[in-house]
C-alpha cells in the first residue's frame, strides 16, 4: 500500500494519539494468527473461529475485541486492539508478531494496513460489509480506504452486491468472494435425553410455547398472551423461563392466585401433566431441553426489556419458530437475517404477540418457519471451512 496523500492526512490527524501499552501477557509460542473484531457482533463469530483454529491446527489464537474481553478459550488470548495509528500498530506488531490477520465486518484500519504492508504480513477481511474506517476516525482523506482495501489478500463478503461495492471501492476484482456469512459457535445446545423423552411422553400431543429468559417487567405480557392463547387452544401450556430463577415461586404464587391456572414447577422435582398450564423451570439453564419441547419459542428481553437475552440461533437450530420483540439487544444482524430468511417475526406488543403466536399454533405454520430458522443456522459451517482453509494455506505457503 503506497503512502497516499490521503493516509499521510490520516497518520497527521491522530499523530499525537498517546501510545497505549496495556499490560499484555507474554506471547504463546507457534505460528499466531490475530483475528479482530470491531465490534460485539462480531466476537462470537471469530470466537468461533478461534477455537476451530485451536483445536483442528493447534494455533496459538490472538482475539482482539472493542469492549471488556469476554471470558477466553484454551490457546485463545483475548486483548483490546491498538489504536489506529502507526506508533500503536507498530508496538501491537513488535510484540505479538503474528503471521496473518484476520479483520471482519468490514472496518478498514488503514494505519495498520500499512505496516502490515511493509512487513508482508497477509490480512484478509472476512463476513465483510460495507468498507468504513474505524468510529471516531472518519474524515476527508482521499483515496484511503481504496489503498487500504487493495493491499488486502482476500475479501470474503456477505452477497453479491457487497462484492461489487468491494470491487468499485478498490478491492482487487479476482480477491472477492461472495460467499456469505460465517458459523456462530455451535448453537445446538445440548439435553439429557432421558428428560426430554420422559417429558415429551407427559405432554404426549399437547400444544406447547417456550416464553425463553423472561426479564419481570415482560412476565405480565407473556402472562396475558398465555391466557389470550388459551382461548384458542384450551390445552395449551406454555414453558416460562424467568430470567431470574429466583422468581419462580413468587410467579407461580401470582399465575395460581391471579389466573386460576394450573403451575407445575421444574424446582419441585414434578413432571408437568395432562392439567398443567404453565411449567415454571426455575433451576438450571436447561435451554437445549425447552427448545426441542416447544415448538414455538418467544425471546425475552427483546420486546420491553434491555435487548434479547438468548441467541437467536438457539432454537433455529433445534427447530423451534423464533417471536421476538423490536430489541434485538447485541443480535441485530442475526435477527435480519432471520427475518430475510422469514425465519423470525417480529412482534411490537403484547396484542402482536397474541396475534402472531395464534397463528404459529397451526402445526404447518410453525414447521415451515421453524425449518427456515435452521437452514439460516446450518448455512455458515462451509463459510468458516473456507476461512480456515485459506488460513492454512498462507501459512503452507501456498494462500
Amino acid at each position: 500500500m503506497s503512502y497516499s496523500f490521503g493516509l499521510t492526512l490520516y497518520a497527521l490527524a491522530h499523530r499525537r494519539d498517546p501510545v497505549d501499552r496495556p499490560d499484555w501477557p507474554a506471547r504463546p509460542p507457534g505460528r499466531l494468527v490475530w483475528l479482530h473484531a470491531p465490534d460485539t457482533e462480531s466476537v462470537g463469530l471469530l470466537m468461533a473461529l478461534a477455537r476451530r483454529l485451536v483445536e483442528e491446527d493447534g494455533l496459538p489464537v490472538l482475539l482482539t475485541v472493542p469492549q471488556s474481553p469476554p471470558t477466553g478459550s484454551a490457546g485463545v488470548v483475548v486483548t483490546r486492539p491498538p489504536t489506529d495509528a502507526t506508533m500503536q500498530v507498530q508496538a501491537f506488531l513488535n510484540h505479538w508478531k503474528p503471521e496473518v490477520i484476520i479483520l471482519s465486518g468490514g472496518e478498514v484500519r488503514p494505519a495498520l494496513l500499512h505496516e502490515a504492508e511493509l512487513r508482508k504480513l497477509p490480512v484478509l477481511m472476512v463476513n465483510a460489509r460495507n468498507p468504513h474506517l474505524p468510529a471516531g476516525r472518519e474524515g476527508w482523506y482521499p483515496g484511503l480506504i481504496r489503498t487500504g482495501l487493495a493491499s488486502l489478500r482476500r475479501v470474503l463478503v456477505l452477497d453479491e452486491q457487497t462484492a461489487r461495492l468491494y470491487r468499485k471501492s478498490g478491492a482487487i476484482a479476482d480477491r472477492v468472494e461472495s460467499i456469505g456469512p460465517m458459523e456462530e459457535d455451535s448453537a445446538v445446545l445440548p439435553c439429557i435425553e432421558s428428560d426430554r423423552a420422559a417429558l415429551a411422553q407427559a405432554l404426549a400431543t399437547r400444544p406447547v410455547w417456550l416464553a425463553a429468559a423472561v426479564p419481570e417487567a415482560e412476565e405480565a405480557t407473556v402472562i396475558a398472551a398465555h391466557r389470550e392463547a388459551l382461548r384458542l387452544s384450551h390445552r395449551l401450556m406454555l414453558i416460562l423461563v424467568p430470567q431470574d430463577p429466583a422468581r419462580g415461586e413468587a410467579l407461580a404464587k401470582l399465575l395460581e392466585d391471579t389466573e386460576g391456572w394450573s403451575v407445575t414447577r421444574r424446582s419441585t422435582g414434578e413432571d408437568p401433566d395432562a392439567e398443567t398450564e404453565v411449567f415454571l423451570p426455575d433451576e438450571g439453564q436447561e435451554f437445549g431441553l425447552w427448545y426441542r419441547l416447544a415448538p414455538v419459542t418467544f425471546l425475552g428481553g427483546s420486546l420491553l426489556g434491555d435487548g434479547c437475552l438468548r441467541n437467536p440461533l438457539e432454537p433455529a437450530a433445534l427447530g423451534s419458530a423464533i417471536l421476538h420483540g423490536p430489541r434485538p439487544g447485541p443480535y441485530g444482524g442475526m435477527f435480519a437475517r432471520l427475518s430475510a430468511a422469514r425465519a423470525a417475526r417480529m412482534v411490537g406488543s403484547g396484542p402482536e404477540l397474541v396475534q402472531t403466536l395464534g397463528d404459529l399454533l397451526s402445526p404447518d405454520r410453525a414447521a415451515r418457519q421453524a425449518h427456515a430458522a435452521w437452514a439460516v443456522a446450518s448455512q455458515g459451517a462451509e463459510v468458516t471451512l473456507r476461512v480456515v482453509t485459506l488460513i492454512r494455506d498462507i501459512l503452507e505457503g501456498d494462500g
